[in-house]
């Protein structure tokens, strides 16, 4: 269940890799450089999970349902306030989405281990770098070759967000390790 989480909530990677190849100056190097920095924020934010753990007094469950819900507002606000600015496709823009990806995926990875704590094991990091690799990559491939040029990136930017947010909201009210252990 850890592993089809990492799948499913890495789904906003899609959304990213999509506004990237939109950027004429964005090359599928940068891409890769972001998920390799990535992987091991994935690594970091696992290592850090196992121990955080034992220190919280309360569910752990409120602090990933409170960061993942703050992350997607986060995501769809930043959006609403920086596409005014000129310089949306600059190296800058690219350098931030990266980092806030990285961020983002080592926030998941922290999140899904805290939540199937003890359960958890390394596999975690590993989906959920590789998910946000294959969805950006796949992604960045169709806005290079002009499939999905329709969808807009004011949309793209909503699901991203969304998607947070419904894990968050997840995390919160479902009590996914009642259900599965």
């Amino acid at each position: 269940m850890a592993i089809i989480s990492g799948l499913v909530i890495s789904v906003d990677a899609f959304f990213i890799g999509l506004s990237l190849g939109m950027q004429k100056k964005c090359k599928f190097l940068y891409l890769a450089l972001i998920n390799v920095f990535l992987f091991g924020l994935c690594v970091i934010g696992y290592l850090m999970a196992g121990q955080v753990y034992e220190h919280i007094p309360f569910d752990p469950d409120i602090i990933v349902g409170i960061a993942f819900i703050s992350l997607g507002l986060w995501t769809i606000a930043q959006y609403f306030m920086s596409r005014n600015k000129k310089e949306s496709e600059g190296l800058t823009s690219i350098v931030l989405v990266g980092l806030v990806m990285s961020v983002e995926a080592m926030l998941v990875t922290m999140g899904i281990t805290l939540i199937f704590l003890p359960h958890s094991n390394f596999a975690i990091p590993i989906t959920v770098a590789l998910a946000h690799f294959v969805y950006s990559a796949f992604s960045f491939y169709l806005a290079r070759t002009e499939r999905v040029k329709k969808v807009s990136t004011t949309l793209s930017h909503i699901i991203s967000g969304s998607a947070l947010i419904i894990y968050g909201l997840m995390a919160l009210f479902v009590p996914i390790d009642e259900i599965f252990f």
